[in-house]
């Protein structure tokens, strides 16, 4: 499916789909198509009509086996040359099809690899690296295309070749450099409204399959619950989380797990999070389209006023890495 032409795929966009310098497309309506390069957004000045966006839409999702119409009218899905696709329909979008594909044009780079195309310091990835290896609990945060699915994928790649790695996502995205890996994907519901396979079950199938490591692809809701748990049976792990900065990210993981509705309470949830969470690592996406790990945080496994504590380790100023008061402990 990999080997799939894009000519026949992608069609009328295969020239953006092949140009390994865009890092995504999207359709906002037929006449209006953007690009993304080094992080910023350009208008296109190809012109398509309604029809041939649907077929495009129609031919991408043949791969997929998944689904649109107007009881599911959105949808997210993994394309043939490994892309992610997203599409809202009316009457979700006010006229037009919205469509989305980030490509993953770093997903093959290791942390010295990131270190050297700047997102951070040499020091850094050694010590993230040891971090991995040593077993830390580590929650990637960040914006949107700031970079949260590339280092994760990279700090995948650092985990012990012996181990045994799980990965849950809602659409594949990841694909650490490990030989024994197991991805796994959620589903929805069919036409009839049954058969759904949320991130939850996904993460509780998981622990029952002898992983070493678990890594969800992104935590968005309930399941921020039965991550928490797994990490504190004694199993390591990784994800990622939309959050403004590291104390925001280990914010709303105290705030996302009381959406499971099992009388969990943030008397509860407080010291899960502290001794559950190791390290947060906070990526951005500035101006000019870099992006870079602006903060690392160590979880101290204290917490106070049913709130985990956190000390900085580093913090970009804007030109250098400042050193903070928190340390990464691996030994």
């Amino acid at each position: 499916m990999e080997n799939m032409d894009p000519d026949v795929v992608f069609g009328p966009i295969a020239e953006f789909i092949r140009d390994p310098t865009v890092e995504e497309i999207w359709i906002n309506s037929p006449e209006r198509i953007f690009i993304a390069r080094a992080g910023k957004s350009h208008l296109t000045n190809l012109v398509l009509t309604s029809d041939s966006v649907r077929e495009l839409v129609d031919r991408t999702l043949l791969w997929s086996g998944r689904r649109l119409d107007l009881s599911q009218p959105f949808v997210d899905a993994q394309l043939p040359d490994g892309s992610r696709l997203h599409v809202v329909i009316p009457e979700i979008t006010a006229e037009h099809w919205a469509v989305n594909i980030r490509k993953h044009l770093l997903r093959h780079l290791n942390l010295e690899d990131l270190a050297r195309i700047g997102l951070m310091s040499e020091e850094i990835a050694a010590q993230l690296s040891s971090a991995v290896k040593f077993g830390l609990n580590i929650l990637v945060s960040g914006g949107t295309q700031a970079g949260k699915t590339t280092l994760l994928n990279a700090l995948a790649s650092a985990i012990p070749l012996s181990q045994r790695v799980i990965t849950i996502e809602e659409v594949f995205e990841l694909k650490p450099n490990v030989p024994d890996l197991v991805q796994m994907q959620a589903r929805g519901a069919n036409l009839q409204g049954e058969g759904s396979i949320p991130l939850r079950t996904l993460i509780k199938e998981a622990l029952r399959m002898r992983p070493s490591r678990i890594i969800v692809g992104e935590v968005r809701e309930a399941e921020a619950l039965d991550l928490l748990i797994a990490l504190n049976s004694g199993l390591p792990g990784m994800g990622t989380l939309h959050a403004n900065s590291a104390r925001d990210a280990i914010t709303k993981l105290q705030t996302l797990p009381l959406l499971a509705g099992e009388n969990i309470s943030h008397k509860f949830i407080a010291p899960t999070v502290a001794s559950a969470i190791d390290l947060v690592i906070q990526v951005s996406i500035a101006g000019d389209g870099t992006r870079r790990i602006v903060e690392i945080a160590h979880v101290t496994g204290r917490y106070e006023n049913d709130r985990a504590e956190i000390e900085n380790v580093w913090r970009w100023n804007g030109t250098s890495y400042e050193k903070g008061l928190g340390v990464i402990r691996c030994q």
